[in-house]
């Protein structure tokens, strides 16, 4: 014979509507279910629970005749489907007599019985109704208007289940897994139901269908929230990419939108350049979903600052800008820390593989200086990639022959007008290029001197010059005039600053 315990029951209360007024919790057997008139208990048999065929609120005196009677017949409980005060002298002969009396207000004992029977004699079906039941709970908190929906949604369904629902976060949760809780493609972990009571396999039965379409509706409710919540941080975010790369005429039309969407420009910036590498294979692009997954990290590291902060990517790198009011000092550190706290949730997202090389600009005010502030990250990073330092925090050198070299860098037309110098030389071998390129700057560097040039770049002297009229013939310019001679020098620079990090 079948058989279920109270708890069972009492795990089931809000979607069988019924609640615990007196007696034990715990401990009863229930074996059958019967509609049976409130007087009329003496002829059931033990652990069977009754529902009172009753529509109006039975008397003190029936209730506790009716406890007694169940007691004596040790019956598997009493349900009452009307709403009653339950007096002390009741309350007491459930306690002593092991008898749990239930109230079910509004439901009929019929369709109770149905349900109930359900769970005792065909566990299949009761596992099914638990999940659907599950399921509609999930759907309704997902439709409130609760600040913290998804905690609604975890509680409603851990109440309909019998347990607890919980979110266990794991930034490394794969798609295929059924409970699997993501944000659009990013992924956040998934979700594991904890059973209350000794009814446990029932209700793991259920959770298993249920927990898949709670996954899902849990994670639209994430997704909604982090839209809402970061959209306006992603709109301004786009725009600084935009203005980081644009041309210079282009940067008063974006600066207007900025002020417009209400990006305060005139504050002190300064910015970090992350770019990713896989150091097995150097031609290898970071995932569309380790961005999308690394924004939303950033997102929420953020709302722990004082200071304004944005991220964007462009291309496969990733741009991060500090902003707040000139002259509080620390910032750079500040940016330190936050960039720091990125790169590693980068590298434990790819499970290792990839590692984030930062480079860091100084504070500057001003459109003008956020376009230097990210093109001197960007030179940062980009050489200690060339350099080595793959997976190091660098710092912009504000000293020296690059940071001249900056302001050529981070504009796109002189950038262009320096490269056209070069272009004679490049061809489909791009060592061969390079080659070149290197050959030439180190000419000039020594003043036209193929023997210090050789010297340089370890060569005889005579395949210096041989290279040197293979070059010269291709630029077809006059490498003794000084203003040429510094122009293509400083091109050169230009050319390996860029070419050789790419």
């Amino acid at each position: 014979m079948a058989q279920i315990d109270i708890e069972h029951v009492l795990q089931q209360s809000a979607r069988l509507g019924v609640d615990l007024v007196a007696g034990p919790s715990t401990g009863c057997r229930i074996s059958r279910v019967e509609i049976a008139d409130i007087g009329s208990l003496d002829s059931l048999s033990a652990g069977t629970l009754v529902i009172a065929d009753v529509s109006a609120l039975p008397s003190a005196y029936r209730i506790d005749i009716a406890i007694r009677q169940a007691s004596a017949r040790r019956l598997g409980g009493l349900v009452l489907p009307v709403a009653s005060p339950i007096a002390l002298t009741s309350r007491d002969l459930a306690e002593r007599g092991g008898v749990p009396v239930l109230q079910a207000p509004g439901r009929k004992a019929s369709d109770l019985a149905v349900a109930i029977d359900r769970m005792v004699n065909d566990q299949a079906s009761d596992v099914l109704t638990r999940a659907r039941f599950a399921l509609e709970k999930a759907r309704e908190a997902a439709g409130g208007t609760a600040p913290d929906t998804v905690d609604a949604v975890l509680a409603a369904t851990g109440e309909a289940l019998g347990g607890k629902v919980r979110l266990e976060t794991d930034p490394q949760v794969g798609w295929a897994e059924e409970a699997a809780v993501f944000i659009g493609e990013v992924p956040r972990g998934r979700l594991v139901f904890e059973p209350a009571g000794q009814d446990g396999h029932a209700g793991d039965d259920a959770a298993g269908l249920a927990l898949p379409g709670i996954a899902a509706v849990v994670s639209k409710v994430l997704l909604r929230e982090v839209q809402h919540r970061f959209a306006p941080r992603q709109t301004s975010a786009e725009l600084l990419a935009q203005l980081v790369v644009a041309e210079s005429s282009r940067v008063d039309s974006l600066a207007d939108q900025a002020y417009r969407l209400g990006f305060p420009l005139q504050l002190s910036h300064v910015a970090a350049w992350l770019e990713f590498t896989d150091p097995g294979d150097a031609d290898h692009h970071p995932p569309r979903a380790l961005q999308s997954a690394l924004e939303l990290h950033a997102f929420e590291l953020f709302e722990n600052r004082d200071e304004l902060w944005h991220i964007a990517f462009i291309r496969d790198d990733a741009l991060i800008v500090s902003s707040e009011r000139p002259g509080r000092g620390d910032h750079q550190r500040r940016l330190r820390e936050v960039a720091a706290d990125i790169a590693d949730h980068a590298q434990t997202l790819a499970g290792g593989r990839w590692e984030s090389t930062v480079g860091m600009g100084t504070p500057q005010v001003g459109a003008t200086g956020l376009r230097q502030s990210a093109a001197e990250a960007r030179i940062a990073a980009e050489t200690a990639v060339a350099s080595g330092r793959i997976g190091h925090i660098v710092a912009t050198d504000v000293t020296g022959l690059r940071r001249v070299l900056l302001d050529f860098y981070a504009s796109p037309t002189s950038r262009k007008l320096l490269e056209d110098l070069l272009r004679p030389l490049d061809s489909d071998d791009p060592q061969k290029t390079a080659t070149a390129v290197r050959t030439l700057l180190a000419y000039l560097s020594n003043r036209n001197s193929p023997a210090k040039a050789a010297r340089e770049l370890l060569l005889h002297p005579n395949a210096v010059t041989y290279r040197m009229r293979k070059i010269e013939k291709a630029l077809q310019l006059d490498l003794d005039d000084p203003d040429t001679r510094f122009a293509v020098e400083l091109a050169c620079r230009v050319r390996l600053l860029s070419a050789e990090t790419r």
